[in-house]
């Protein structure tokens, strides 16, 4: 099942199936109705000291993904990643959504990368 990453101010689209917030907090000036979020799992989100941290700096993103998974890893988003695991289930596109301007260092794609990880570590267990 696919998993898209999407800037959540981009127009919603029949492709994107069930739309997810990834961010701790709601997109600035975005009424719930234009952003078509079928959930918001802002637990998903990194830690404010974490985000804080990286502040969207490039220079930053291969350390900021290796603490956001260990915070994924922990058990505070654990819920909230077993309603993510039941939303791929149901649905067969699942698009993560985004506030930041960075289409390629934001927590969306690092969650992508680190459910896909997950699934290829799933897959190769015997």
């Amino acid at each position: 099942m696919p998993i898209l990453v999407k800037r959540i101010h981009d127009a919603a689209a029949p492709g994107d199936g069930c739309r997810v917030l990834v961010d701790r907090l709601w997109p600035r000036g975005l009424t719930k109705a234009r952003a078509a979020v079928d959930l918001w799992l802002r637990e998903l989100a990194p830690s404010t000291a974490l985000r804080q941290w990286f502040g969207h700096d490039p220079a930053r993103w291969d350390e900021f993904r290796r603490r956001y998974a260990a915070e994924l890893e922990g058990e505070g988003p654990a819920p909230a990643l077993a309603q993510l695991h039941e939303l791929r289930a149901r649905h067969p596109v699942l698009t993560l959504l985004y506030a930041a301007r960075d289409p390629e260092h934001n927590n969306a794609v690092a969650l992508r990368a680190w459910l896909e990880a997950a699934d290829d570590d799933t897959a190769a267990a015997p």
